[in-house]
Order: structure tokens, then sequence, then C-alpha cells
């Protein structure tokens, strides 16, 4: 899933120069509320080795995603599937600069092409609080259908959507 890429944008892992963006995404309640909330800085440094750590036990993760024309961090697109995570999730944040380019859309599809033909998930959803609109309405464009709601570990009520 490393060096995914696609028109505008290229999927690579982590770095250390990255952590700066990250952790102002996370300490900010209007950024964070719908990605687990605010965390204070040493909450987002483990935030992303993990992202880092599940790349390396599945072969993939939320990994950071560039612009491939300036370079810039613009935020995740990728894939989740925790120990105790229900089943395999596509998820996604994007820095506020970065949103409302069609950026997540783009991303959103060849991480999903990329989960059902390469990776052979037998399932893929994403699990979207009901009080994030935006989030419903990316699922939707890359063709997941509302299919319940569960009770998401920790974090609470969320709306499941599923992709064919």
């Amino acid at each position: 899933m490393i060096n995914l890429e696609t028109e505008r944008l290229k999927f690579r892992q982590w770095r250390h120069e990255d952590f700066p963006l990250i952790a102002k995404f996370f300490s900010k309640e209007e950024d964070a509320r719908f990605v687990g909330g605010v965390k204070n800085v040493e909450d987002s440094w483990r935030l992303m080795a993990t992202y880092i750590g599940h790349y390396e036990l599945h072969g993939y993760s939320y990994l950071a995603l560039q612009e491939r024309s300036s370079g810039n961090l613009i935020g995740t697109v990728g894939l989740w599937n925790s120990e105790p995570w229900p089943e395999p999730e596509l998820g996604y944040w994007l820095l506020p600069s970065s949103q409302g380019k069609g950026y997540g859309v783009e991303a959103g599809i060849a991480v999903r092409n990329f989960a059902l033909d390469k990776l052979k998930l037998g399932s893929l959803v994403s699990y979207i609080s009901s009080h994030n609109e935006p989030s419903k309405k990316l699922a939707e464009k890359l063709g997941a259908k509302h299919d319940g709601t569960i009770e998401l570990l920790d974090f609470g009520p969320h709306e499941v959507y599923r992709y064919a």
C-alpha cells in the first residue's frame, strides 16, 4: 500500500517531520472530534507510532497522504483492522486546509480498490459518527451503503457504511 498513487496524491509511511501537523490536528476539538477526539502531544505521538506499527503487522494502515505537486502532507486515508476491531475499515481524516478539494474521494477510491481487489478483504466498512455528515457523504460517494449502527468499542455508537 505504500507508494500507492493517484493523479494528485501519494501514500507513504509516516515520517518524524509529519508529527507537528498530527499534533496540531489532534489538539483541536473541531478537527479531532470524529476521529477519536482531542489528544495531548504524547498521545498524538503514540497514535502516529500506532499507524506505523499497524502497517508493520498487516501491510496496510492509515498512511500519510501527500499532495504530489507540492509534497505537502494533507491527512490520511487508509485501512484499519486491529485485533478488537469488528471488521476492516476504510478510514480518513484530512487537514482543514485540504478539505473540499476532492482529495477524500480520490484517495478513498484508491484505498477501496486496493482493499477489495488486491487484498481481497472479505468485508470493508467505514464506521461513522451519526453527527458526521461530511464523512457519510464521502462514504456514499465511494459506493458504501448504510448498514445499521453498532456500539464501536469505547467510541460509542457509530453508523456502519458497507462497501460492496
